[in-house]
């Protein structure tokens, strides 16, 4: 591996030096910290990490190498990876090669051997920033400078790097059950593994769809997925899930989830450092049952400007109290701001995939013939 001297700069002024891998160059965007303890290709791979660092709490990263079963898109879209210690060794009988391969593969920059703890600390005090990455000492301009004319992430829909070109149809495993429809804003290959588990046969639709092209599908269902980005930038996206609403069961997931809030007259706004990790206990408001959840996100909703609408609160967060789920009978909604097919992270909330069966299940039954 070519090992080369890097530097991590914060908007702040802070830096950080360290060592230089995967792919080599200069890459900017807003530095975040996850807390997994594994699954570090999952998260790489992630769409919704597009125009963010990464930050790997975990201090070792790349001991069991990655698999190609464990990608959750074509390619990562995020701009870049800071990690503690880069293991040199890859044991797994899955493995098929090294992380740090992968990521230049892929042309991913990367940083080690930087105090990941001091950084960490650093973001929850001062909040998500914007930072840059850079493997070769740099030479005619200023870092800092650079990393300060570089976009923030408030305002931009970032969907439109991440989403389907064309739409594609996801078959289901073993006997189909239900058609549905999923509006890609940036999906996860785990989220419609776990539909398809279900029997559900899932057409993947641009973030851009018209909510009258998706009814002309016949399908039974809609799902909004999760995706990277400021949701109130997803113009097209509210507008297509407002003009559904009430027309089709639907189920959002993380920025799917937002998107409704949005569509519903709800307001976002975002949070100090965002929710990255899989590791963050929910409550349900109502049995008091608490589930482990996997989350990635950077905004939340305004639980009180959804008062006034036909909703009922299902979860909260336990670490700050925000809101990480809703849902409306009425309108046959689920929404859920964390990621129930986890990738990576544990599976105590699968069983919204289920709910969403059966909210399509009684839809139908009441369907006029």
């Amino acid at each position: 591996m070519d090992y080369r001297t890097a530097t991590l700069v914060l908007e702040d002024g802070r830096t950080f030096r360290g060592i230089g891998f995967g792919a080599s160059g200069q890459v900017f965007g807003e530095v975040v910290f996850n807390t997994s303890m594994t699954g570090y290709q999952e998260i790489t791979s992630d769409p919704s990490y597009c125009g963010q660092i990464v930050t790997f709490t975990a201090p070792q990263i790349g001991n069991y190498g990655v698999c190609d079963l464990d990608d959750q898109a074509a390619r990562p879209a995020l701009s870049g990876v800071v990690i503690r210690e880069l293991s040199l060794i890859d044991s797994n009988y899955r493995s098929q090669g090294s992380y740090a391969n992968w990521l230049a593969e892929r042309n991913i920059v990367a940083i080690s051997e930087v105090d990941t703890r001091a950084l960490t600390r650093h973001l929850r005090e001062l909040g998500a920033m914007r930072a840059g990455i850079f493997t070769q000492e740099p030479k005619g301009f200023d870092p800092l400078e650079k990393v300060r004319e570089s976009p923030v992430l408030e305002g931009r829909n970032l969907t439109g790097q991440v989403t389907t070109k064309e739409p594609y149809i996801y078959p289901a495993q073993g006997k189909q059950t239900h058609r549905v429809a999923l509006v890609d804003f940036g999906v996860k290959r785990g989220i419609l593994n776990s539909l398809a588990q279900l029997g559900l046969e899932v057409e993947v639709l641009p973030a851009e769809t018209s909510a009258a092209a998706i009814l002309g599908l016949g399908v039974e269902g809609l799902v909004l997925s999760n995706g990277p980005g400021d949701p109130a930038a997803v113009t097209k996206g509210i507008e297509t899930a407002r003009s559904l609403i009430g027309r089709l069961p639907i189920l959002g997931i993380c920025l799917g989830h937002q998107i409704l809030g949005l569509a519903l007259g709800a307001k976002t706004y975002k949070l100090s450092f965002g929710h990255h990790g899989g590791n963050h206990p929910v409550q349900d408001v109502k049995s008091g049952e608490v589930w482990i959840t996997a989350q990635n996100h950077g905004f939340a909703i305004d639980p009180a400007s959804l008062a006034g609408q036909d909703l009922e609160v299902t979860h909260i967060s336990l670490y700050d109290k925000t809101l990480e789920g809703f849902v409306s009978d009425r309108q046959n909604i689920i929404a859920m701001q964390f990621h129930p097919e986890a990738c990576p992270g544990p599976s105590d909330a699968v069983s919204v995939f289920t709910r969403f069966v059966s909210l399509i299940e009684r839809s139908t039954s009441h369907a006029p013939a």
